[in-house]
């Protein structure tokens, strides 16, 4: 289905602003909050900030592709029944996104990327947007995630006001750590081999942030169409750069970087691994519960120690 196919899907699944005789989000007095994420990525931030205090459902389940996630029906009440509403924003959701800012004060919606300053996002077309969506990929950046979901828990709950702010505090630092870990590992690869390549061009982010080239068979969107000239592009810097290693990713099929693959071994006589199964690269989702990628930093350190490992060799 194409991008606009999927929007309009989920104007028939979601519906507009009051048609289903709800004038706005469902009152909060005491209890947990109940908040609905979109994506597992800001999902998890919210349950760390929330803690105990926020039961936290999520429309996009682990290994989903929000590029091209079609809403279904049970998606509409996981929103209606929410106090909160956290999405990433930047188009990530394509149409879905839309409907959010279109009826922020029905569902008490907030872009967890939407206070990053514009000059730090990277330029993309994606469905109607103009900057790359995946800034989860600098760990530096999500960190404006984690304090938009504080202060909008604060905002709705202060009562756990203190529980928010120190929940925050912690994981800020743990981010922090976070990245200088990962940067410290990065930097043990030779520089002429810090080339990444992948299904589509989600990791521009990481390569900006922790110098590596980054190329992507797709655009930032996986709902792009990959061309004659993407295809032979991306065969030639393979071959004549003799890069390695390539990189599935768990939420994009790999058949075309395997075609790619085939070719370059044809034409080049160069062998380029294709870095797949448990050590495929997690993108724009999480992993299943007790997979390396079950939780945003364990995504982050999967990611980075399957990259060193590969581009090491």
């Amino acid at each position: 289905m194409s991008v606009r196919g999927l929007g309009v899907a989920l104007v028939a699944v979601l519906g507009l602003a009051g048609c289903n005789g709800q004038a706005g989000p469902p009152k909060f007095d005491t209890g947990p909050v109940r908040a609905t994420c979109t994506t597992t990525i800001v999902a998890d931030t919210v349950k760390r900030v929330g803690g105990e205090r926020v039961q936290v459902e999520t429309i996009m389940g682990p290994g989903v592709d929000p590029h091209k996630y079609i809403s279904g029906s049970g998606d509409r009440k996981k929103l209606d029944n929410a106090h909160l509403v956290f999405f990433n924003g930047l188009h990530l959701e394509g149409k879905m996104a839309d409907l959010f800012e279109k009826n922020h004060d029905r569902w008490r919606s907030h872009a967890v990327a939407g206070t990053i300053d514009h000059a730090k996002l990277r330029k993309a077309d994606v469905d109607g947007g103009e900057h790359d969506p995946h800034v989860w990929f600098d760990v530096q950046l999500w960190k404006s995630a984690v304090e938009v979901v504080r202060d909008a828990l604060v905002g709705l709950d202060p009562t756990g006001a203190d529980v928010y702010r120190a929940n925050a505090t912690a994981y800020l630092k743990e981010l922090d750590d976070l990245d200088k870990e990962i940067r410290a590992k990065l930097d043990t690869v030779p520089k002429e081999k810090r080339v990444l390549v992948t299904s589509h061009d989600a990791f521009g982010y990481f390569g900006r942030a922790y110098g590596y080239d980054v190329i992507g068979l797709q655009g930032v969107s996986t709902a792009s169409e990959v061309g004659t000239a993407q295809r032979q592009g991306l065969m030639k810097t393979l071959g004549e750069r003799k890069i390695p290693a390539v990189f599935t990713e768990t939420s994009v099929p790999d058949d075309g970087l395997k075609a790619v693959l085939d070719d370059v071994n044809s034409k080049y006589k160069h062998e380029v691994r294709l870095i797949g199964g448990d050590d495929a690269l997690y993108s724009d989702a999480l992993g299943e519960p007790n997979s390396p990628g079950a939780t945003y930093p364990g995504m982050i350190r999967h990611n980075v120690n399957v990259i060193v490992s590969a581009l090491s060799r």
